[in-house]
This record gives structure tokens, C-alpha cells and sequence, in this order.
């Protein structure tokens, strides 16, 4: 069973025939919204998740006006308000070097250059406050640590091992 990425969800119609209105969580929606692209969507009422494909997109107010194929009215679509959307896992997009998705970084432990073998913590989270994302990392005892990804913080990222080094600023630790 291949494991799925959330990319959106359907938060509403546009419309009497059949758009819906997603809020993208995706750093593509280009791809992920064009003509022709799958998407599986996962009901909210938790009804059996099914397959269907963009007929159109265009963005709108911060958010996607989408219609799928087969679907011609707000009567057939409205029942799926609040759904998420996925796309399978190995419908990945191609990411520049030094640049991971946030399934990949998400769980990693993280270690300073100083100490390779007591980890800080794991990181549980990405925040998006503006210039650069902030990884929380969940120490095993007090509260999270909050790491800036920038290159004088972050020294080596690997994936594979779930392993990221990390070089303290002062005034990083809480």
C-alpha cells in the first residue's frame, strides 16, 4: 500500500456547477491542480476514499476554484466539504539539492556538531513564519527547542539515516 500526501482540502463550492474551493498544502499547486492531474480524495464523513481527475484550476483569492471530471453540479460535489486530498507518495516533484519535503525532515533526530551522540531531540514540527522555517524539536525532558533553517544553523541533513547536525547559535537553547 503506497503511503499518501495530503495536498489540499476541499473547504467549499464555488458556484452552482460543481468547482470547489481548495486550501492548498502543497508547494505546487500548479502541478498538483492541472488538467488531467489525480487526486484522491478522502471523505470527511469517513465514507470510502475514491479517484478523481482536475478538469480545470485557476487560482482564486489565495485559494484553487478546481472542477473535476464527472462532476457538473454543487449537488454532487457539496457532501464533500471538508475532505482531504491526496496524491500517492511516488507522485513526488523533483526538489531542488538541499531541499526535502516535510514528511522527510519531520521525525528526524536531531544532534549538534559538538555531541554526535546524544540527540537534542526529534523534530515534530515545521513552522512558516516568514523568512525561513523553524523545525520544533522535542527534547526527551523540558520544553521544544526552536531551530531557524538557515545555513549557518544547519550543518548536514541526512535523510536516510534520520539524522540532522545542527551548529547552536547562542541563545537557540532555551
Amino acid at each position: 500500500m503506497t503511503e499518501e500526501l495530503t495536498v489540499g482540502r476541499l473547504v467549499n463550492t464555488h458556484g452552482i456547477r460543481g468547482e470547489i474551493k481548495i486550501l492548498s498544502h502543497t508547494d505546487f499547486p500548479d502541478v498538483r491542480f492541472a488538467p488531467g492531474k489525480k487526486l484522491i480524495v478522502i471523505p470527511a464523513d469517513g465514507s470510502p476514499k475514491f479517484d478523481v481527475i482536475v478538469d480545470s484550476a485557476r487560482e482564486h483569492k489565495g485559494m484553487y476554484i478546481v472542477r473535476l471530471k464527472g462532476y457538473t453540479n454543487i449537488n454532487q460535489i457539496e457532501k464533500y466539504k471538508g475532505s482531504m486530498l491526496k496524491v500517492p507518495s511516488d507522485d513526488l516533484v523533483e526538489l531542488p539539492e538541499n531541499e526535502y519535503y516535510f514528511h522527510q525532515i519531520v521525525g528526524c533526530d536531531v544532534y549538534t556538531e559538538d555531541n554526535d551522540s546524544q540527540p537534542l531531540g526529534t523534530i515534530t514540527e515545521i513552522l512558516q513564519p516568514g523568512a525561513n522555517d523553524v523545525w520544533v524539536v522535542k527534547p526527551p525532558k523540558g520544553q521544544d527547542i526552536l531551530i531557524p533553517v538557515i545555513n549557518d544553523v544547519v550543518v548536514d541533513v541526512d535523510i536516510e539515516a534520520k539524522r540532522i547536525k545542527v551548529r547552536l547559535m547562542e541563545g537557540l537553547l532555551p
